[in-house]
């Protein structure tokens, strides 16, 4: 019996790209039925889909007289082994990310047992904004599998990340994307720590968390059980298993409670090297001396803390952040945190750097030549390290 696939198609340029998704679909052996938004039929017609699928194509709910049966969206629901949406407007992306019903496809979504692959399509901006990237992450914590946009140049002639993936690409991800983390359980540090000085003020070292929480969002795409213990962050961490946490103290405290269940850790988290000796349960006056004296005393090194309660199977992944002599502060890192891979990145490029959606990430580990991911998206980075670590579980566990 022939795979039963749903295609949900909204209102974006993109919906050219859906025709050719739709025939490789139909070419493979697929029975495909679609569901088109009033404003994706703007886009192509109905007539199209209908004539590569050969199956009426379903556009308005309680459409009286067709097929009256069966409640379409129930019936939709059911009947389809894998559902598809491609494009993915910001709009059915918001309204899927909260419940909102209010046309055919929105509809189908809600009584949809399985998760939902789908693939945002929008303009560099709208996919950027902050509202848009809480919602894709509701998403993912949900479970629906969301296929990475690529970065280039848009209808509205700007350039960045929001085009649509490419049909082949989302073919190959629904249909031969293997989940390699599947039964294994991830835990992922995300975020910066937070220091207090006094109830109003406190240190930190600066990061967005976007490349720990890309860590998380990939963990789950390739199956893993995923926790996050997460610091201070700039993107949203809702919906996510997650442990919120200020200080390195506190963060510690976390990651050991979790560790005897983890099979691969990464600490993707800015963890303060130095909190202050004396926290102020009072706000500390501005007074007229010319200067103040904060005295600082050393953190532990969280991942020295975990080495001894680490077990043979395990595998710990670190990240380096250098701005300078890269390959040698690595290494070192890599020997004395009893770690078996780092993740080092240049902080001094600005391409690259702080609050940048891309990374470019090179991986040492004891047993291999380093490598590079080569600048790429913080998800596709974040894929790569997580595939390594797998390949490293595996011989430690005897697995591959």
């Amino acid at each position: 019996m022939s795979k039963k696939i749903l295609l949900g198609v909204t209102g974006g340029i993109a919906c050219y790209k859906s025709v050719h998704l739709c025939r490789l679909m139909v070419k493979a052996g697929y029975e495909v039925k679609v569901i088109m938004t009033p404003a994706a039929c703007s886009f192509v017609t109905p007539l199209t889909f209908q004539a590569i699928t050969g199956n009426r194509i379903y556009i308005n709910e309680f459409d009286a007289g067709v097929e009256p049966d069966i409640i379409e969206h129930v019936w939709l629901a059911g009947w389809a082994d894998e559902f598809i949406i491609a494009p993915a407007t910001a709009n059915i992306i918001a309204k899927i990310a909260h419940g909102i019903a209010d046309d055919l496809l929105t509809s189908t979504v809600l009584p949809y047992k399985k998760p939902i692959f789908i693939a945002p399509s929008m303009n560099v901006d709208m996919y950027a904004n902050p509202v848009t990237q809480k919602n894709l992450a509701l998403l993912s914590s949900f479970g629906h599998d969301l296929i990475d946009p690529n970065t280039g140049e848009m209808a509205c002639r700007t350039e960045g990340k929001g085009r649509m993936a490419e049909p082949e690409e989302i073919f190959d991800y629904v249909f031969c994307k293997e989940k390699p983390l599947s039964g294994l359980k991830v835990l992922v540090t995300a975020g910066a720590t937070a220091e207090a000085i006094d109830p109003v003020r406190f240190i930190t070292n600066r990061s967005s968390g976007k490349m720990g929480l890309a860590v998380v969002r990939q963990a789950k795409a390739l199956g893993a059980e995923v926790r996050l213990v997460a610091g201070l962050t700039s993107v949203g961490t809702e919906g996510f298993d997650t442990v919120k946490v200020q200080s390195a103290l506190e963060m510690l405290d976390a990651v050991q409670k979790e560790i005897a269940q983890t099979d691969i850790l990464v600490m993707a988290a800015a963890v303060a090297d130095f909190r202050v000796a004396e926290y102020s349960e009072t706000k500390i006056k501005k007074t007229d001396e010319a200067e103040i004296t904060i005295r600082l005393v050393k953190n532990p090194d969280i991942l020295k803390e975990l080495a001894p309660l680490k077990k043979n199977g395990q595998v710990f992944a670190g990240f380096a952040a250098e701005s300078d002599n890269l390959e040698v502060n690595a290494r070192k890192k890599l020997a004395e945190k009893g770690l078996d891979m780092i993740a080092a990145n240049d902080i001094s490029r600005k391409d690259i750097g702080f609050e940048t959606d891309d990374n470019e990430i090179m991986i040492f580990s004891s047993d291999r030549e380093p490598f590079s991911t080569g600048k790429v998206s913080k998800d596709t980075a974040a894929e790569k390290l997580l595939l390594f670590a797998r390949e490293l579980y595996g011989k430690k566990n005897g697995s591959v």
